[in-house]
């Protein structure tokens, strides 16, 4: 057998050259030749380009009269991505990359291997059948599921290969191809948004998706409920005893009683009806709690996001480091790994703990937790790669946030090995009046919390666990407390990420990648400053003209996800699943078009952008670069260097980050610090390398 190998990138091609000795020879009987593609290499053509010649001016056209589209009228065809060259200007086209591809896959090989990522989106099934298709292969296809690029699971991936050869029966292809097909309908959305807020004066692209509306209406709404906020403060009775154990009455859900009072004064009256009461009943129950869930990107991107890594950062960082199989696969949607993955993983944990500074003695219990480590699952939740570090200092080549990102992973997952946190529970109440209680704990134990608590990590507003004296009573004595409703919290990536995971939108993965893409560019919808998400002007108008709509609602954007995954399960055919965006359309046009007048008396009038103002010339960093001072702007295209990125620049290393071309599409730079001439002037700047294309 003769098999050409297609992976999603070059670090991907590396990994599987590696683990089968070669780009191209002969392993476990069979000869192979690895390719590799540059993530999507495919896109679909413009919404009038996938038309009948008739029907063009209406798909083409923004006006709301010829919305909804019905999506049977249209081919759903793809064409080759062209991306602007950074150096050139050039547009440079795929077409001659797929025809290379086509003339390898010509050579008479039986099949074609899709070792693409196996991701839960099925992402990485859909860039390889784009390809597949656009190089008219009639053959084989067969699947390499791996769950990560180490050399052991690509040789098994291998020897497990499924046949996917019939597209309309391979269940992550038809999710993947769906949701593409629906984010990309989902345009008319925009569309809707965008036009009608134009009429109103507002001249932006307000862009609106399955998870974006749902992201930028809730900050939206939560900022409405801080501007809205009075504070009001209330009294009420409660007992204390001599060790500060307060006795208090339990507050229904509603926080509607008569016991607790506007006025100081009405307390006090109510205050003369108590004396200083015996406390009775007293139970010490004593309780286990277990290790934290192992952590989603969500998680650690929130808890990340407070020290200035943004959802960018992280991502590109992970991504780096799970190349290098220092962490596991980063878009994985489990929350648990298999007893291979633990088992695999055991022997590594005393240098792990050594590593990140973890008591390797706490590490007793080494036993599978049912909890944590069950049967079902493909790549398995986030935790550390095999590949350990020879140092934390080793890890700053990856990003400046590489040691934070270790150090979480492998401490979360270090957890899972010590033994439950033990703790006393108490209760006690009041005798001559028992509806006044106290409830509190006493630790025993600490144990898993001594090497990371993820749940405290996860909270916004920290609070250091109160040691309180076990001795209550004998007695406790009322007193007046006084209290105000509750501030709404400002919006933060870990508050976002609560949200999100409460509801069961999206994935870890997606909230995370959704976050970075709606922080980035020219039209950017939000600011993300060290965990702090604020609005812009866009993020402003795109939130209001969703007010009110399906696709702004958790629970309608939950069910799109389950969809997706039903048509992976031949539950619902991916027509039907399409069936849901005319649906959405039709149900919040009229909706957005009048939420569109709301604009101007939420935002007042729009700013008039004076076209005779020039650019302002971006910040200057100076610093040491080659032994001599020198002076670089901070801002590259879109990007602005993080001090991590200038220091490395100033060392004279090459950094990488994710930037977009002129058309908007998204690909990686990588570059340096160099002097350089433009126009017979000599300057400092961010160098560009030239991007390599490789067959």
């Amino acid at each position: 057998m003769k098999y050409l190998i297609v992976t999603e990138k070059p670090s991907a091609a590396k990994n599987f050259i590696k683990a089968l000795g070669g780009k191209s020879g002969q392993y476990a009987g069979y000869d192979y030749q690895i390719v590799n593609l540059h993530g999507h290499m495919m896109t679909f053509k413009e919404p009038e380009e996938m038309v009948n010649e008739d029907l063009r001016t209406a798909y083409k056209s923004w006006t709301l009269k010829y919305l909804p589209w019905q999506l049977t009228e249209m081919n759903w065809q793809r064409t080759y991505l062209k991306q602007r060259q950074p150096k050139t200007g050039r547009l440079k086209s795929t077409k001659t990359e797929l025809t290379d591809l086509q003339q390898e896959s010509r050579k008479n090989y039986d099949a074609i291997v899709i070792a693409t990522d196996t991701d839960p989106s099925g992402e990485g099934d859909l860039l390889a059948w784009e390809v597949i298709d656009a190089i008219k292969w009639q053959g084989k296809v067969l699947r390499a599921n791996f769950v990560d690029e180490a050399p052991k699971s690509i040789r098994q991936a291998m020897a497990n290969l499924s046949d996917v050869s019939d597209k309309t029966q391979h269940g992550a292809y038809l999710k993947g191809e769906t949701r593409s097909r629906w984010d990309f309908a989902s345009m008319q959305l925009t569309r809707i948004a965008t036009t009608s807020a134009k009429k109103a004066g507002f001249k932006v692209v307000a862009r609106e998706g399955r998870l974006k509306s749902v992201i930028v209406w809730k900050i939206y709404e939560q900022m409405q409920k801080i501007k809205q906020y009075v504070k009001q403060p209330f009294y009420e009775v409660r007992f204390k005893d001599p060790a500060g154990h307060i006795f208090k009455r339990s507050l229904p859900k509603d926080d509607q009683v008569a016991w607790r009072y506007a006025e100081e004064a009405l307390a006090q009256v109510e205050k003369q009806n108590y004396q200083p009461a015996d406390v009775i009943n007293e139970k010490h129950t004593k309780r286990r709690q277990a290790p934290d869930k192992l952590l989603d990107l969500a998680g650690l991107a929130a808890i990340l996001a407070p020290q200035g890594y943004d959802s960018k950062e992280v991502l590109r960082t992970y991504q780096k480091m799970y190349e290098a199989q220092i962490v596991s696969y980063p878009r994985t949607d489990d929350k648990s790994v298999t007893p291979e993955q633990f088992a695999e993983l055991l022997p590594k944990v005393d240098q792990i703990a050594h590593l990140v500074g973890v008591d390797k003695q706490l590490l007793t219990h080494r036993q599978p937790r049912a909890t944590h480590v069950k049967p079902q699952g493909s790549h398995g939740a986030n935790r550390p790669g095999l590949n350990v570090p020879t140092s934390m200092q080793a890890l700053s080549k990856y990003g400046g946030s590489a040691a934070a990102i270790y150090e979480i992973l492998a401490k979360n997952y270090l957890a899972m090995l010590a033994e439950d946190y033990i703790y006393d529970h108490v209760t006690a109440e009041l005798k001559q009046y028992p509806s006044f209680k106290t409830a509190f704990n006493i630790p025993i134990a600490k144990n898993y919390k001594l090497v990371y608590d993820a749940q405290q990590a996860l909270q916004d507003n920290q609070v250091d666990e109160v040691q309180n004296d076990a001795t209550v009573g004998p007695k406790a004595d009322p007193y007046i407390y006084e209290g105000t409703n509750k501030k709404p919290s400002y919006p933060t990536t870990k508050w976002l990420m609560a949200f999100l995971e409460k509801n069961n939108v999206g994935t870890g993965a997606t909230r995370v990648s959704t976050l970075s893409e709606m922080s980035q560019g020219n039209r950017k919808m939000m600011t993300e400053k060290k965990g702090r998400l604020t609005l812009t002007e866009t993020g402003n108008v795109s939130a209001i003209m969703v007010a009110g709509t399906w696709i702004a609602s958790p629970k309608i954007t939950k069910r799109l996800f389950e969809i997706m995954n039903e048509v992976d399960e031949f539950k619902v055919t991916m027509a039907k699943a399409l069936d849901s965006v005319t649906q959405v359309v039709q149900h919040d046009m009229p909706i957005m078009v009048e939420n569109a007048q709301q604009l101007v008396i939420e935002l007042g009038k729009p700013k008039i952008k004076n076209a005779g103002t020039t650019k302002k010339s971006s910040e200057k960093i100076k610093g040491q670069f080659n032994g001599q001072e020198i002076s670089f702007a901070k801002t590259w295209s879109d990007h602005t260097f993080s001090d991590e990125e200038v220091q490395h620049l100033l060392n004279g290393d090459e950094i990488s980050f994710e930037a977009k071309t002129k058309r908007g599409k998204n690909y990686t730079a990588t570059g340096y610090l160099a002097k350089q001439t433009y126009k017979g002037n000599s300057y400092y700047g961010f160098k560009l390398k030239p991007r390599k294309n490789k067959g």
